[in-house]
């Protein structure tokens, strides 16, 4: 019986799917093709076979004692291949940081990974690094978002990181993002340890830009079971808005309000929207 498994080479990368004949469980390892040629991976989940999964490549073969062994002097050969190059570049006096190395599975080519804010001239130290290592060298240069995917580390929520625990690929983050949820602008408070805007922002964005265009504008006018009042603060989370609201005797006082405490009162936002989208072309024109 076919079995469909998702499959990680590396820790960190995203996950790739295969067909195979064998039952297999998560934590296996597997030998399958990549445009790198053969690779050692490891079984991340075994899912049910759905419509179109029949096109999915197959694996090439459960990984035997061989091949682990195999894959664990890969392991200590890129090891290796870190330092020598490092020793390489403070020679060659180049602007790089080694940040990682890993070997095909074959053993012929060697991968190494480095993080430079310019441009490298690294000729010379693929020619020195190929005599030394006696193998194909591909130099492969990489931004701080995906170091701190390979490196690792705690995030300022006490957690993994994400990028080094789920993430498969990097999101755009923006600054607006933060705004939408009413986050201090402060790069300093809303950066990961990667020193890039943290990938989080990004995961609850589309809900915040949803409510945005729910919930009342703030310092607008809204009719609530008290009477008029203003609206001085907003509570996505919440579905809910403060208002401001002048009561009989003369004292100002402030009061939260669910979404559907509005609507009973007749507030529609797409009312308000549509008012706002007509009010928006006649400035236009």
């Amino acid at each position: 019986m076919q079995q469909r498994i998702d499959v990680r080479i590396k820790i960190g990368e995203k996950l790739f799917s295969f067909l195979t004949d064998e039952q297999l469980l998560k934590g296996d390892n597997v030998i399958i093709e990549s445009e790198n040629g053969q690779e050692f991976a490891t079984v991340e989940r075994v899912v049910d076979l759905k419509k179109g999964d029949e096109d999915l490549p197959k694996i090439v073969r459960k990984a035997n004692d061989e091949d682990k062994e195999k894959n664990e002097k890969n392991i200590l050969k890129a090891k290796e291949a870190i330092k020598e190059t490092e020793i390489l570049v403070k020679k060659l006096k180049l602007d790089m940081n080694i940040i990682n190395a890993y070997y095909a599975f074959d053993g012929t080519k060697v991968i190494i990974e480095f993080l430079s804010e310019d441009r490298v001239d690294f000729r010379e130290l693929i020619k020195e690094l190929v005599v030394k290592l006696k193998s194909k060298i591909e130099l492969r240069q990489i931004g701080v978002r995906e170091q701190a995917k390979i490196v690792g580390g705690i995030g300022i929520c006490g957690r993994v990181c994400c990028c080094a625990s789920h993430l498969r690929e990097f999101e755009k983050v923006s600054m607006k993002m933060a705004k939408v949820q009413g986050l201090a602008l402060n790069p300093n408070k809303i950066s990961g340890s990667c020193g890039r805007l943290m990938c989080c922002l990004a995961y609850e964005n589309l809900f915040y830009l949803e409510m945005s265009q729910k919930l009342p504008k703030m310092n607008s006018e809204v009719k609530t079971p008290d009477g008029l009042g203003m609206v001085v603060d907003q509570n996505p989370l919440k579905s809910s808005v403060n208002v401001k609201l002048s009561l009989k005797d003369g004292t100002v006082t402030i009061k939260e309000f669910t979404l559907e405490q509005l609507k009973k009162c007749g507030y529609s936002f797409e009312k308000v929207n549509k008012n706002l989208q007509e009010n928006d072309d006649k400035d236009k024109d």
